[in-house]
């Protein structure tokens, strides 16, 4: 089968609904009894109903599609649609972002700003007064000083590259909103790279052509059935599946629930025994954190020396196999990176290793990694050796084998549809003086450090001297490590603008803070299905703009206009006629692909949703099966078109911190470092699962996972006991970098000398007047380091940190992570 991008994996079955039970072989649109629904109908016999009986607006969000119940103004209740596979409860907090108590409902102005001037004060965020001002003065003052820098410093001196998860929604995308802005306006910094992938899709692309990491992966359905051997790698996808970064389809889920039903051998490689791995009954091998590439090598050299790899795979489709086999053997450096030198690094017994290295050449075995082991110093490496190690078992481009790193986002492998692709607003053509983008991950450092120069992916990077930061859909006081670091380098610009619906941390520590709607304030649509794109979503306004909340569009628009680029922002279109462009250009497509769609009026009308079939072969797709079938018709996008263990490239960029060959390289914080002295604990981060980042934090969901109202860590009985903590107690968790306070959850689900920490929680500082003041809500990044993966990637590092722990014995303060700043109503 050729290796066609848009053939992702086969796609969960429909529900039965109203005792129908739904074809799935059909595109299927949501039924409502109107006139409008029956003209699309009969437009379209061949589909049939979803929304039989809807009752509420249907609209949708990163956890999910649903239709919202909306009573005397105010969204009261939601309900899923009814052909989600596993429907996601976070729905049941929309009502709750669109009238959470710390909306922010009114254009305010940091005081020392407003009076000063750009940059008064800025020693002052997060702990000024606010000043409540008109939308006409908020929207002078953002353009006004958008229009001075750019007159005196030009472009450089704008970073404008929001990044974040933006609400869902392809017209009101508040990132390229803001990009398309500010082109027009005269250009602005960007970003290059994301924290969620930072050090695998750059090394990725050396070493696979592509940057892998958000690829379709081979079908569910094709790994069920063959896969005799499902290895998860740092991967929890029960808990991730569950959002996406447009609306989820919830078809991995299925095949999760497809493998523990079938039977099929799972091992988990975690320093914690995850759900998923509970789920699956998976076997639950337990390394000491960070020490990844370590255990691999010791993988790899148990079959070499073994001779159970598959060297006809390895002569055909890689390069550079002779130079590893040299680092394996020791013949590069003296020491051969056997099973039993792996153990002494990574705490699994050397007979393990051994076993599981014999057991994964012996069956049809899929590798599914997650990115928390890139999310490290050093974080190339991991990636970059199991797909080593996958080719040296030799079963890449097979049914059911090889590696996959997106199993555990968005649905990766959930069958593509034949259909049409949703296009959001574009930004534009960049001005011919824009700046070189600066690593995304790197941006405190360009703040604090204007002038510096750093390497990235071989190229140098000079940081601008930065005047304004512009975020919208974003939350730098989440993402960004070292929070503390963070906050001296958040100083430096002259202004700070931040659109949110909330006061989060970065809205405190904004100048100019523009209320902005929830998207169920607004009307847009969007895909579902990251890979499968298997639906289409109208997102109706559920209810009114609360308070003086304005959609992005609008402000951006207003922006524009006093910038002189009104009419070329908004290419004469308003709110609807953009939809309608956007789903006429996705009609075409679909058109194309022998799928009849009604006029956008018809489908925006009826209320309904679109379904879009799933061809047959696409259920049995299998990554790299085109070019294992023939590497000579079908190359990668390396530079020799085969899977490069060895890269020239990397290797002729000189960096001592990412070679041109993968191996073992200690990283800055771990437990065979001189931090361990003091802080001996390594610490785990996750994505939460009753959040998504930092949303929803702010919402009753926080009962379901705080522990004496903060964030939970997850602490092994022996170092409980070792400390006198015991489950419910506050503990603070502390290193150099700073100390948060975190409630203990003792339990053997994570292995000795590792504690994990969930990632989102919202910054709350104890005394802002003091340097590394404690953290009340229990934000990890206040104890994660903040340096590049390497010269290569500069990805972040944020699922690392060595730190201690000790109950807390003072009076526990109150959790202020979620009120309103001082004096603002």
């Amino acid at each position: 089968m050729k290796n066609n991008p848009f053939s992702p994996l086969s796609r969960r079955r429909f529900l039965q609904a109203g005792g129908a039970l739904l074809a799935a072989s059909s595109l299927d649109l949501l039924y409502m009894k109107s006139a409008v629904a029956q003209a699309v109908s009969q437009a379209m016999p061949l589909f049939s109903a979803l929304r039989p009986a809807s009752k509420g607006i249907l609209t949708a969000a990163h956890w999910g599609a649903f239709e919202a119940i909306v009573d005397q103004g105010r969204m009261v209740s939601v309900q899923p649609v009814q052909d989600d596979p596993s429907p996601n409860e976070l729905i049941e907090m929309a009502p709750w972002q669109v009238h959470a108590d710390n909306r922010i409902k009114y254009p305010m102005v940091r005081k020392s700003w407003l009076e000063q001037g750009p940059g008064g004060g800025r020693d002052l965020r997060g702990r000024d007064e606010w000043v409540r001002v008109s939308w006409d003065k908020a929207i002078s003052l953002v353009s006004n000083d958008i229009r001075r820098l750019q007159k005196a410093y030009g472009p450089s001196a704008i970073y404008a590259g929001s990044y974040g998860w933006k609400s869902t929604g392809t017209l009101h995308n508040s990132r390229a909103l803001l990009g398309r802005m500010m082109n027009l306006a005269g250009g602005f910094l960007g970003y290059s790279g994301d924290y969620s992938t930072g050090a695998a899709q750059v090394i990725m692309s050396h070493v696979v052509g592509s940057m892998e990491v958000y690829e379709q992966q081979t079908s569910w359905p094709n790994v069920v059935a063959h896969a005799e051997l499902v290895v998860l790698w740092g991967c929890n996808p029960q808990t991730t599946l569950k959002n996406s970064w447009n609306v989820p389809d919830h078809v991995g889920l299925e095949g999760i629930e497809a493998l523990a039903k079938k039977g099929t051998r799972v091992i988990s490689v975690d320093p914690i025994y995850t759900p998923t791995a509970k789920t699956l009954n998976a076997e639950w091998i337990a390394p000491e954190a960070y020490t990844d590439a370590a255990m691999i090598l010791g993988i790899a050299h148990t079959l070499l020396t073994e001779k159970r790899h598959d060297e006809a795979f390895l002569k055909r489709y890689t390069v550079g196999f002779d130079k590893f086999r040299a680092c394996l053997l020791g013949e590069s450096d003296g020491t051969a990176k056997s099973a039993d030198w792996a153990s002494e690094i990574c705490g699994v017994e050397a007979e393990k290793l051994r076993a599981l290295a014999r057991e994964m050449v012996s069956k049809r075995t899929m590798i599914m990694a997650g990115w928390g082991i890139q999310r490290q110093h050093h974080g190339e490496q991991p990636h970059w050796l199991l797909v080593t190690l996958a080719a040296m078992i030799g079963q890449i481009g097979l049914p059911g084998g090889g590696f996959g790193f997106s199993y555990h986002y968005s649905s990766g492998g959930s069958p593509t549809a034949r259909g049409g692709i949703l296009s959001g607003v574009s930004t534009g053509k960049a001005p011919a003086n824009s700046p070189q983008s600066v690593p995304v991950a790197r941006i405190a450092d360009c703040l604090a450090n204007p002038g510096k120069h750093i390497q990235f992916n071989g190229k140098d990077i000079t940081y601008p001297d930065v005047k304004m930061v512009y975020v919208a859909g974003g939350n730098p006081f989440h993402h960004h490590q070292d929070t503390n670091n963070l906050l001296s380098a958040w100083q430096h610009p002259e202004t700070i603008v931040v659109h949110e619906p909330y006061w989060t941390a970065t809205a405190k520590h904004a100048d100019i803070v523009l209320p902005c709607t929830t998207s169920y304030e607004r009307n847009d649509m969007d895909m579902g299905g990251d890979y499968s794109q298997l639906y289409v979503f109208p997102m109706h306004q559920c209810v009114p703009p609360q308070h003086e909340a304005r959609n992005d569009y609008d402000i951006f628009l207003a922006i524009a206009a006093q910038l002189g680029v009104e009419e070329a922002f908004s290419e004469g279109r308003d709110e609807m006629l953009w939809l309608k462009s956007l789903y006429d250009n996705m009609k075409a497509q679909a058109r194309n692909a022998g799928v009849p769609l009604p006029p956008f009026s018809e489908f925006w009308q009826s209320g309904n949703y679109i379904r879009f079939p799933v061809p047959e072969e696409n259920k049995n797709w299998v990554r790299f099966a085109d070019f294992r079938e023939d590497p000579l018709l079908n190359p990668l996008g390396t530079p020799s078109g085969k899977i490069e263990i060895f890269s020239r490239t990397v290797a002729e960029m000189n960096y001592a911190d990412c070679p041109g060959l993968p191996g073992w390289l200690p990283p800055h914080e771990w437990h065979g470092s001189d931090a361990a002295r003091k802080y001996p604990l390594s610490l785990n981060t996750a994505h939460p699962v009753n959040r998504l980042h930092s949303q929803l934090d702010n919402t009753p969901l926080r009962k379901k996972y705080a522990i004496g109202d903060r964030e939970a860590i997850l602490i092994n009985p022996q170092d409980a006991a070792a400390r006198g903590i015991q489950s419910g107690d506050v503990v603070r968790a502390f290193n150099e970098r700073g100390q948060i306070l975190v409630g203990a959850s003792v339990t053997g689900d994570i292995r000795p000398g590792v504690v994990r920490i969930s990632e989102g929680a919202w910054y709350d500082p104890l005394d802002a007047t003091q340097p590394n003041t404690l953290c009340k809500n229990g934000n990890v990044n206040c104890l994660t380091f903040d340096i590049g993966s390497s010269q290569l990637a500069q990805g972040n590092c944020g699922h690392m940190a060595q730190l201690e722990i000790e109950k807390y014995r003072g009076a526990v303060p109150d959790n202020t992570a979620h009120a309103l700043p001082a004096g603002v109503v």
